[in-house]
């Protein structure tokens, strides 16, 4: 659905029960489905400034694949405003790029994904 959001589909935010009922995902799995493609939306704007500021400078944000800009998005959602582990985050991300992307996005998006974590981690413990 994040994806479909980078492509265009502005409608997407009013589709997506209906979205992830026609892929037969339904009950607690589809209620947190939304809950974090909601969440990434309403936190979007910090998110992408969080994956830019972590950029290497030969990269340019808009010209990151949107595959792997949805991946990030919803691992940096779940990294900075979930209780979830970044462990955890960072594996099912790494899956997730295994599944629909290139071997080198799952490097990608697993190295962007650690930084992001352990600076978080250095800013809560030095607080």
């Amino acid at each position: 659905m994040l994806y479909a959001i980078d492509l265009g589909n502005n409608d997407m935010e009013k589709q997506s029960v209906s979205y992830l009922d026609e892929r037969k995902i339904k009950g607690l799995k589809a209620e947190f489905g939304i809950d974090l493609f909601e969440g990434v939306l309403e936190n979007l704007e910090k998110i992408d400034e969080t994956i830019k500021n972590h950029l290497s400078k030969e990269w340019d944000f808009d010209r990151l694949d949107k595959v792997d800009k949805a991946i990030l998005r919803l691992g940096v959602y779940e990294e900075l405003f979930t209780d979830l582990p970044y462990q955890v985050v960072i594996n099912e991300s790494v899956e997730i790029a295994k599944l629909l992307s290139s071997e080198n996005s799952t490097r990608f998006v697993n190295g962007m994904l650690d930084k992001i974590a352990k600076e978080k981690d250095e800013t809560v413990h030095s607080s």
